[in-house]
């Protein structure tokens, strides 16, 4: 399978899918352990890739970007729907439309 379909596999099964540096339990930068402290505030359970740890097929990392079209990590996905970086899960979360994206799933 492609990085392309492997990526949209994931997004497919999470409702919220978090592509990070790290994992949940041991981020390994700063923005990504705030867009987990979000997610966990919120009370949200997300899925979650380390594009760090793919040491055996280490597309993921540089497919996420191409994917979306954004140059960094993490990126949030809500629904398949791309969501964007730590600054603007920090601005949707201090707004309340992520928690309203997040609690509101598709049917």
């Amino acid at each position: 399978m492609s990085i392309e379909g492997r990526i949209r596999d994931m997004i497919d099964q999470n409702h919220v899918m978090l592509f990070m540096k790290g994992t949940p339990e041991q981020p390994m930068c700063g923005f990504s352990k705030t867009v987990i402290d979000i997610l966990n505030h919120m009370g949200t359970e997300f899925g979650s890739a380390n594009v760090l740890d793919d040491v055996a097929d280490s597309e993921l990392r540089e497919g996420i970007k191409k994917f979306s079209d954004w140059p960094t990590v993490p990126q949030l996905y809500v629904d398949g729907e791309f969501i964007g970086g730590c600054d603007i899960a920090i601005e949707m979360s201090k707004s309340g439309e992520l928690e309203t994206l997040v609690t509101a799933k598709k049917e």
